[in-house]
């Protein structure tokens, strides 16, 4: 089952109505699959915007209509177990122009790291150490006022977006979420996202006693 399709019922099951892809590379094949398969998806509004060329991961919010009342953003290659509603709640009640979905993740670093003083003198050595960090999802809540600092046409990715806001004194937080999360882009995510879906109890897929 791809990915989008597990997305697409997991928002329609949290009760997002209206769903819009922006699209570039495979457009085609994307939309192509999901008419195709539109006779087995639960009832949602289902739209494409297809960029012309890449203008990043907040650029291209710029070209989507319509977007008038707070809305939910998301990469399309994230698998969580994350209640979106509920993220949404959390936005509407800490009142932030942008909502950042988090998640705590422990880092390893592959080589030897060295302390040194001002004059290269070794003070330290740790070999391979992790750091935990709390990390972005890739899920967002945007309130409409944060198109006007999108230029359209402008390559603009999230992380910049989000340094934009912060200069202007717009007020951006954090949901911290402790469930399942994994980032299919990275090879072990997407090892660890087979071994859940083989389960009988996958946390993925919307509940059976409220189905999609």
């Amino acid at each position: 089952q791809p990915i989008l399709e597990v997305i697409v019922r997991q928002l329609a099951h949290h009760g997002f109505a209206d769903i819009v892809m922006s699209v570039g590379y495979l457009a085609e094949l994307i939309q192509a699959y999901f008419e195709t398969a539109n006779h087995k998806l639960p009832p949602v509004n289902l739209s494409y915007v297809k960029e012309s060329e890449p203008t990043g991961t907040a650029g291209s919010l710029a070209l989507i209509p319509g977007l008038d009342e707070a809305f939910l953003v998301m990469n399309g290659d994230v698998l969580t177990s994350l209640d979106y509603r509920a993220l949404v709640e959390h936005h509407r009640k800490k009142g932030g122009t942008l909502t950042i979905a988090m998640h705590r993740r422990t880092v390893q670093v592959d080589f030897g790291v060295i302390r040194l003083d001002g004059e290269d003198r070794i003070t330290g050595y740790e070999e391979k150490p992790s750091r935990e960090h709390m990390v972005s999802m890739g899920v967002y809540v945007y309130e409409p006022r944060v198109l006007d600092f999108i230029e359209p046409g402008a390559y603009l990715d999230l992380p910049d977006l989000v340094l934009r806001l912060l200069d202007e004194g717009e007020k951006v937080v954090g949901y911290p979420f402790g469930g399942h999360w994994l980032d299919i882009g990275r090879h072990q995510d997407y090892e660890e996202a087979q071994a859940l879906f083989s389960e009988a109890d996958n946390p993925f897929l919307p509940d059976a006693e409220n189905p999609c």
